[in-house]
């Protein structure tokens, strides 16, 4: 059993370092993209609250393919965004939860 507990908690420090860098390169890019309208917390009242559990229960594609494609009637789309722009915006998002 110990070995099991070993070998999780390995694989999910492992499984978080690509992670937190994917939210430490995001954050400059929310605060170039995003914060205007979202706030540097995510809370700001013109954008939806990015910390709400409705924005963090979705799935990380839900959210990239809210960015990509924006949400009428005020969000833009940021197709030209590169998919690894738009992973590490999703993984900034994840750390601006409540």
């Amino acid at each position: 059993m110990n070995k099991v507990l070993i070998i999780v908690t390995v694989l999910a420090v492992v499984l978080a370092l690509p992670l937190a860098a994917y939210a430490q390169n995001g954050e400059a890019l929310y605060k170039a993209k995003c914060a205007m309208c979202h706030g540097a917390d995510g809370k700001k009242a013109v954008g939806h609250d990015l910390s709400s559990a409705d924005v963090q229960k979705g799935s990380d594609a839900d959210l990239a393919t809210i960015i990509t494609n924006g949400k009428p009637p005020k969000m833009p789309a940021y197709k030209t965004l590169k998919p690894e722009d738009v992973t590490g915006l999703v993984a900034y998002v994840r750390t601006l939860k409540k």
